[in-house]
């Protein structure tokens, strides 16, 4: 017998049934002995649909107030889905997130999980009830409630699994597991069958959609192995622990699965970045500080840096990029404070994507770099931009480009499938 956390996104709850097919897929769980909990999202569409809501009442709206109406999606399907599950016969109930309660800081839409006290949870499951969670809210010391932010409802369920020990926490989504790309790109992409924390965190930073960031950290940070699978699958479909879905699991745990592995286990493609550059900003002390210091207290964040070789005049060009989303802010600021900067032009551009390669493999070989580089060249796609770890290689080209870079690519470093 296991214990495990299950999750369903927004579209695998979108609907009455959907719903009823999510409880039969729960119910074969808590047959095959398993205590079961279940972490759900709000019905597709439905978050944004409360966010205009809260825009068309007040744009300059209260956070506080904004997490009371969007944390309700998520209360609807936890709720349904319970009671769907106590008409095939299962003992079920919901926990909303103040009950149980899970903790969190009281920064309002994008609030941090800081505990659960999962004493009752754990009863409840060991006495063979169905615990249906919803995710993507907690309530802040004040007792108020607070919403995690996009993607929350992943966080939500790592974190339970985490605080029940579970013995793994299954993410069901409209995929079926972690692709070596995009499958709607490249229709030779491969299904993974394992990948590293380390490996999914890097993905999902940098473009995969499959796995939110937050929820990967988390994972790592307390080595809760994570199972993604699909619930887009038959009636009479086996267990969860019998689908081929992807495992995320430790560097350590994947070297006993898997002995030669691939020197690159992904190639992720994001269009969300604009690219920033300000010119002629003096080459002196402090002078990038004042770049990238008010944009930190915005909460803006900044992915790739490229600080050129000072010129004759002393004088240095800065280029980063940000999220699409922030770009008007992220100008804003910068033209607000132009004179303590002091650069002469401030250049952006939302018409770029940001192209990965990801992989443990870098560690203990050499050249992924440069395949990356000759690859790109030998079919004219300009490199504007270019970061690396020891993990990853990230590159900035144009958006027109993007496709046609991830099938080089992926052909450059022989992922092809069959």
């Amino acid at each position: 017998m296991a214990r495990i956390v299950m999750k369903f996104g927004g579209t695998s709850m979108a609907g009455t049934e959907r719903i009823r097919r999510v409880a039969r897929i729960v119910q074969r769980q808590q047959a095959a002995g398993h205590e079961v909990a279940v972490v759900v999202s709000a019905m597709a569409g439905e978050t944004d649909r409360l966010v205009n809501f809260c825009r068309e009442a007040n744009p300059l709206y209260d956070p506080a107030e904004y997490d009371v109406v969007v944390a309700s999606g998520e209360q609807v399907t936890s709720g349904l889905l319970a009671m769907h599950l106590q008409a095939l016969g299962c003992k079920a109930r919901s926990w909303l997130g103040w009950q149980l309660p899970i903790h969190t800081d009281d920064a309002h839409s994008k609030a941090r999980i800081e505990g659960i006290d999962a004493e009752a949870l754990l009863a409840s499951m060991a006495s063979g009830e169905i615990a249906v969670i919803p995710g993507f809210q907690g309530v802040s010391d004040k007792g108020r409630i607070t919403t995690l932010g996009r993607g929350g409802s992943d966080t939500s369920a790592v974190a339970v699994a985490a605080a029940v020990k579970a013995d793994r926490c299954d993410i069901y989504t409209d995929v079926d597991g972690v692709y070596t790309t995009d499958p709607r790109i490249v229709a030779k992409a491969r299904k993974l069958k394992n990948v590293t924390y380390e490996e999914m965190l890097e993905l999902a930073s940098v473009g995969s959609k499959v796995l939110q960031t937050r929820s990967v950290s988390l994972a790592m940070k307390e080595g809760v192995r994570v199972q993604v699978l699909s619930s887009f699958i038959d009636d009479d479909a086996p267990a969860a622990d019998t689908i081929p879905g992807t495992m995320i699991v430790s560097d350590e745990e994947l070297e006993g699965l898997d002995m030669e592995r691939q020197l690159i286990t992904g190639i992720a493609a994001d269009k969300n970045e604009a690219k920033v550059t300000l010119t002629r900003i003096a080459d002196r002390p402090g002078a990038v500080a004042a770049i990238f210091g008010p944009l930190a207290a915005a909460n803006i964040n900044v992915d790739m840096i490229i600080q050129n070789i000072a010129k004759d005049k002393g004088e240095t060009d800065v280029t980063f990029t940000v999220p699409i989303s922030d770009l008007a802010r992220t100008q804003a600021l910068l033209e607000e404070r132009k004179d303590t900067i002091g650069y002469y032009r401030m250049l952006a551009n939302s018409k770029v994507a940001k192209i990965s390669v990801v992989g443990v493999g870098m560690r203990s070989h050499a050249g992924v770099a440069a395949t990356m580089f000759r690859s790109l060249a030998d079919r004219g796609i300009n490199i504007q931009a270019i970061t690396t770890s020891e993990i990853k290689v990230s590159v900035l080209i144009d958006e027109d480009e993007t496709e046609l870079a991830v099938r080089v690519l992926h052909t450059a470093y022989e992922m092809d499938g069959e």
